[in-house]
């Protein structure tokens, strides 16, 4: 069973009357949103995938908090932004002059990736929730809880507590009415008129009205456990910082319990990704992130989904832009073929399928095929169609060409080594260094090109004969040094792709002018 399916059953065993299971996730649009992120809302996915095909009605709800302060200056951003750290992500200018605040850009930035995806959650924007005043009857509850709540969140640290620290304890942030800044201090609330004071860093003092302020909003610890209780959220996955013993979610547990009166949800704490090479925690203040749309680039949004779906949740991995995109494109076209062919394990199988969007068939092209002729041929598409039609593969025209746009990228910006050049002229240094017997096996292989005529699985049969000895290891050898000789006498490298393709791509002609010696 996998692991999304165990998560569903255990919410389904749990909730025994429940017909409609609230789902959630969230985040800070605080830059741009990396693939890390990605896990929290992925996960969301496949457990409320899992619970629809369970026949469970789900609500899959994914908070924006941009009512957040702004709290640093992401390095991709103009550092004059440190004037507006204190205000709300909403109440930030665009800092790419195309959206209405900071959080709107990378909050459609996000938005727009998903749906490559086909992940479509119900979007909520908590700076509309807070200032609608939706929230302003749990904000008085903790206001009249404050006690309480600060006794909980002491009993999670090794501090000491004190009655004057607990009588000054507001559970509440305040953006400034003059300067717009969370820099206030609260002083007093009164409980019946239901009042607030507060004074600013800035010099502004001020009461307001708790049920009429659209400025007041609850801290971290206790805004989220207030949530739970509004949307009854009965299942959310959170990162593995909030999942220690003193984390964010044993405390919001406890408030949700206590203050609230709600069980808190089923939480599922799943690993950081790192970028191979790198030991560094991704961040969008940092820019040491991939977002998914530098993933789109390169990876099929299946490819992508996929190596989300195979790993549990609580196991890191690491994204490489490397080798390792030929390595995760193979896998998943063996696990896909596999997958037709019904001939998948159960947790392997549900992987595929959470990972499929649209149906896919034999006449999607293997990406390694396709980023190993592009550079030859100059990426140019035509003949590519051309090639891969004349070797007897289907291709449907639109899949080829989203494959050798991600090829030609990924080549282009992360793999220039593979930017493979035909030589210009014929290598008589090295052809000087040749056994008699390696000059001969050339010598044939040009007859086999003059002579022309053949499919290519009689021209393998013939090249192959070339090399023919009695003892099956060093025929394999031989053949396997012709193929390498033809390589660096044609590349000028020992790799290339197979025979048949190369002589499409480089033409019957250019070959015989740089292998006839």
């Amino acid at each position: 069973m996998h692991w999304s399916e165990k998560i569903a059953s255990r919410l389904i065993d749990n909730h025994p009357g429940q017909q409609t299971f609230v789902c959630a996730s969230g985040i800070s649009p605080s830059g741009h949103i990396h693939i890390g992120n990605f896990r929290e809302i992925v996960t969301t996915y496949f457990v409320s995938r899992a619970l629809e095909k369970a026949g469970k009605q789900v609500r899959f709800i994914f908070s924006w908090d941009d009512f957040d302060r702004f709290r640093k200056v992401p390095v991709q951003v103009d550092p004059s932004f440190g004037q507006y750290i204190g205000r709300p992500y909403t109440q930030v200018p665009c800092p790419y002059g195309c959206h209405t605040s900071y959080a709107e850009h990378f909050e459609q930035e996000f938005e727009e990736a998903l749906q490559a995806f086909g992940i479509r959650p119900e979007f909520i924007y908590q700076s509309k929730e807070y200032q609608s005043r939706r929230y302003a009857p749990g904000i008085l509850h903790a206001l009249r809880s404050r006690g309480e709540i600060y006794d909980i969140l002491m009993s999670f640290k090794t501090g000491k507590a004190s009655e004057a620290d607990r009588a000054a304890f507001y559970p509440v942030s305040i953006y400034c009415a003059d300067c717009g800044r969370d820099s206030t201090t609260v002083h007093s609330f009164e409980e019946e008129k239901a009042l607030l004071t507060y004074s600013c860093a800035c010099g502004h003092h001020s009461s307001l009205s708790v049920p009429e302020a659209d400025n007041i909003k609850l801290q971290w610890k206790i805004d989220w456990p207030m949530r739970w209780n509004m949307e009854q959220v009965l299942f959310e996955p959170g990162g593995r910082d909030h999942s220690s013993e003193t984390g964010s979610y044993n405390v919001a547990s406890v408030i949700s319990e206590r203050i609230f009166g709600k069980a808190p949800p089923m939480y599922e704490p799943y690993e950081f990704i790192r970028i191979k090479g790198s030991f560094a925690k991704m961040s969008s203040s940092s820019g040491n992130n991939y977002t998914p749309d530098d993933l789109l680039k390169v990876y099929a949004p299946e490819n992508i989904l996929f190596l989300f779906a195979k790993y549990q949740p609580g196991a890191a991995f690491h994204i490489g832009m490397d080798e390792d995109v030929l390595r995760n494109y193979t896998e998943f076209e063996r696990y896909r073929k596999a997958y037709d062919s019904h001939t998948l394990t159960d947790d392997l199988r549900a992987a595929v399928e959470l990972s499929l969007i649209d149906p896919m068939d034999d006449n999607t092209p293997g990406f390694g095929p396709v980023a190993g002729l592009l550079p030859l041929i100059h990426f140019d598409r035509q003949l590519l169609l051309e090639i891969m039609t004349r070797n007897g593969e289907k291709v449907d025209v639109k899949r080829l060409e989203q494959t050798a746009e991600r090829a030609e990228y990924w080549v282009k910006h992360w793999m220039p080594q593979k930017l493979v050049t035909v030589n210009t002229r014929r290598d008589d240094a090295r052809y000087e260094t040749l056994e008699a017997h390696e000059r001969g096996w050339l010598d044939a292989f040009c007859r086999l090109l003059r002579a022309g005529g053949m499919e290519d699985e009689p021209l393998m049969t013939e090249i192959y004969a070339i090399c023919y000895d009695e003892d099956k290891k060093r025929m394999k050898n031989n053949q396997k040094r012709l193929f390498t000789l033809i390589y660096q006498l044609v590349l000028g490298r020992e790799t290339g792709p197979r025979i048949p393709v190369l002589i499409q791509a480089v033409g019957m002609e250019k070959l015989l002018a740089l292998l006839d010696f």
